[in-house]
């Protein structure tokens, strides 16, 4: 149990660099996916290539590379009103947080990760929040995950361990973690075969992937994508 890994994996940038983190780190690692009646469902449709093709390219990481699961969260949607689960003009709120907000999901993504991870023995969660370059999420600072994890092992008697590879990392340092890991082949296999773009455009390519290239997720991608390009970012 000691060494296999869940990561929490939605189809993104973030999230497919922490996959490959948790490959060069751990024996076994599986993944899982929340269907959560989000706008940018085509996600979901990455996730699956991604895996694919991160196995035929890194034979390496594949040999490691365990079971997908993918989770129906649906009633999260249903009690969400927000940009992300509706098609809802993105803005900002009175309270400061953008309207792509939806309460209480990284809570609920590690709480049911771990309730997998109890049942598969796997110890140790791996998670892609951050922030340094985000939105403003209060459920992906690093404080309220260091919560969570003393929570969840309480209620569940466990000793899972919380990993956020990314929680201190800029979207340029996003981008070289890629590099360091994979090189240009994880970096290319990132920019094409992942998907960011709160409004799941799929139809416009960009150096740095497809995206509308004007929502919050596609200017923070492009913005690392263009300070990774000439090597500035936190890492």
């Amino acid at each position: 149990m000691t060494n296999k890994a869940l990561v929490l994996f939605s189809g993104g940038q973030d999230s497919a660099t922490c996959l490959a983190w948790a490959l060069e780190r751990f024996d076994h690692v599986e993944t899982v996916g929340f269907d959560y009646g989000q706008r940018h469902r085509v996600e979901l449709e990455c996730r699956t290539r991604f895996r694919e093709a991160l196995t035929t390219a890194f034979p390496r990481w594949g040999a490691k590379l365990g079971a997908d699961h993918m989770l129906d969260l649906a009633v999260l949607g249903q009690v969400s009103e927000t940009a992300l689960t509706s098609d809802a003009e993105i803005r900002m709120q009175a309270d400061g947080l953008p309207n792509t907000f939806v309460p209480g999901r990284n809570l609920l993504f590690f709480t049911f990760a771990a309730t997998l991870a109890y049942r598969r023995g796997l110890r140790h969660l791996v998670g892609g929040m951050c922030e340094t370059d985000y939105s403003g999420y209060p459920d992906c600072r690093d404080d309220t995950l260091k919560a969570l994890q003393v929570a969840l092992n309480l209620g569940m008697d466990s000793r899972l361990v919380l990993h956020t590879p990314l929680m201190w990392v800029d979207k340029a340092g996003t981008w070289r973690m890629a590099e360091d890991l994979g090189g240009g082949a994880l970096v290319r296999l990132v920019a094409e075969e992942t998907h960011t773009c709160y409004k799941g455009d799929r139809a416009t390519r960009h150096p740095w992937g497809y995206g509308c290239g004007d929502c919050p997720a596609c200017h923070l991608r492009s913005g690392g994508w263009e300070r990774y390009e000439i090597g500035e970012g936190l890492a």
